[in-house]
C-alpha cells in the first residue's frame, strides 16, 4: 500500500481535475479493505479509483482519500463442457487485457466488449456495454466490501439488480463514494472459439455475418478494436479524441408517447414499454457537430461569456475542450482543459438537446465534486 500527494490529472483519461488530500494505492483484497476501513474509521470522505475512464473531477480536487485499486490477475475455478468455464477476475486488472486473455483462452461470451477502457471491478457498477453485449449477460457474482456492515459481502446476478447502465451497486454509489467496493468480478463464460451471437448490425455486417450468428472471437475483437478505434474510443497517446471518458450521455429511456414526438426517422428501440432514443441523433439534430467546441478561455469565466454568437469557437482559436472530430457523444479534452471547459461543453449539449426535444441527457461518467 502507498500513500502519497498526486494530481488526479494524471489518473484519468479525460486528463482533468484538482489534487487528493490523500491518495493510496491499494494491490491487494486487503490492502482495500485496509484503506477503505481507514478513511472511514477516520471519517474522511472515500473516491474510489480503477483506469479513471468514467470520471469527472471538479478542478478543486477532492478533499479527502482517493483510492486506486491496483489489484491484479484472474484464474478459472472451473472449467468444462458443460458449465463453460468460472473466471475470477481481481478489481484492478485492466478490463481489455481481461477480455484479451478470455478470448486466448478460449472462453466466449465477453469479445464485443474489447477496447473499453478501465478496470475489471468498474463493469458491473455501470453494467458496462458495447456493440450489443453487457456484462449483465455474463457476471455470475460480485465480490465487495459492504462498508455499512463492515463486512464482505458477494452478490448474485440477480441481486445486482442490472439494468441500462445501471445496478445496485452503482444506485448505492454518491459522488463517486460507494457503500460497496467490489473485490472481484466472476463470469461465466462459454468453452470455444466462437464469439458470443453478434447482435449489433454495424459489426454484423464488418464481420460478414447475419445479426444473431456467431464469429470466430479473435476476428470479432479485431473488428471491435478497429471500429473503436475509428470513433476515437480506444485510448492513444498520440489521439487527442481519446482524452475523454467515452460517451459522456448515456441514450435516454423514454415513454412512448414522448418517443413519438420525435421525427420519423429518429432511431428507437423497444425497451419493455419504454423506447430507448439515440443521445448522438438528439445531439446531431440540435444543431451539434463533431468537434463542436465555445469559443475562447473558456475556465477563465462563465459558459455564457465563452460562447460567441453562433455557439461555435473562433476558427483561430482551438477550444481546450470540445465534442470528438470523430462522433458527437464524446468530450474530448484537446490539451490543457479544465474541469469546467469539459462541463461548459456538457451544458451547451443538454441544454440545446433540452430546446429543440425537450428531452433531458444524463451523464454517464460521474461527476465527482462538479454538477451541470
Amino acid at each position: 500500500m502507498v500513500n502519497e500527494q498526486i494530481s488526479l490529472r494524471s489518473l484519468t483519461t479525460l486528463e482533468v481535475g484538482g489534487p487528493a488530500r490523500n491518495y493510496v494505492v491499494a494491490a491487494t483484497e486487503a490492502e482495500i479493505i485496509a484503506a477503505v476501513r481507514a478513511a472511514d474509521d477516520a471519517g474522511e470522505p472515500l473516491l474510489i479509483l480503477g483506469g479513471g475512464s468514467n470520471v469527472v473531477v471538479s478542478d478543486d480536487g477532492f478533499a479527502g482519500t482517493v483510492l486506486k485499486i491496483a489489484s491484479q490477475g484472474f484464474v478459472a475455478n472451473s472449467e468444462d463442457s458443460c458449465g463453460g468455464a468460472s473466471v475470477v477476475v481481481q478489481a484492478g486488472h485492466d478490463w481489455d487485457d481481461f477480455v484479451h486473455q478470455t478470448v486466448l483462452h478460449a472462453w466466449s461470451g465477453i469479445e464485443a466488449l474489447s477496447g473499453i477502457p478501465g478496470s475489471a471491478g468498474a463493469t458491473p457498477v455501470q453494467n458496462v456495454g458495447a456493440y450489443g453485449c453487457e456484462v449483465a449477460q455474463t457476471i455470475a457474482a460480485v465480490r465487495t466490501w459492504d462498508r455499512k456492515k463492515n463486512a464482505v459481502h458477494t452478490f448474485t446476478n440477480h441481486e445486482l439488480k442490472f439494468g441500462y447502465r445501471d445496478s445496485l451497486l452503482k444506485a448505492t454509489t454518491v459522488n463517486g463514494s460507494p457503500r460497496y467496493v467490489v473485490l472481484s468480478v466472476e463470469f461465466q463464460l462459454l468453452l470455444g472459439r466462437m464469439s458470443a451471437p453478434v447482435k449489433y448490425a454495424e459489426l454484423a455486417r464488418r464481420l460478414g455475418v447475419e445479426v444473431g450468428k456467431r464469429a470466430n472471437s479473435l476476428e470479432l475483437r479485431r473488428t471491435v478494436l478497429a471500429l473503436r478505434a475509428s470513433k476515437g474510443m480506444v485510448l492513444d497517446p498520440a489521439d487527442r479524441d481519446t482524452f475523454s471518458t467515452g460517451s459522456f450521455y448515456t441514450n435516454p429511456v423514454v415513454s412512448a408517447e414522448v418517443a413519438a414526438t420525435l421525427p420519423a426517422d429518429a432511431p428507437r428501440w423497444p425497451v419493455g414499454d419504454l423506447v430507448k432514443l439515440s443521445a448522438a441523433w438528439l445531439i446531431e439534430h440540435s444543431g451539434f457537430t463533431k468537434g463542436y467546441g465555445l469559443a475562447g478561455e473558456l475556465a477563465a469565466g462563465s459558459a455564457a461569456s465563452a460562447s460567441s454568437s453562433d455557439g461555435k469557437h473562433d476558427a483561430g482559436t482551438p477550444p481546450r475542450a470540445s465534442l470528438s472530430t470523430k462522433h458527437t457523444l464524446a468530450i474530448t479534452n484537446r490539451g490543457g482543459a479544465r474541469t469546467e471547459d469539459i462541463l461548459a461543453i456538457a451544458r451547451e449539449v443538454r441544454d440545446g438537446v433540452v430546446r429543440q426535444f425537450g428531452i433531458t441527457l444524463v451523464p454517464e461518467p460521474v461527476l465527482v465534486g462538479c454538477a451541470l
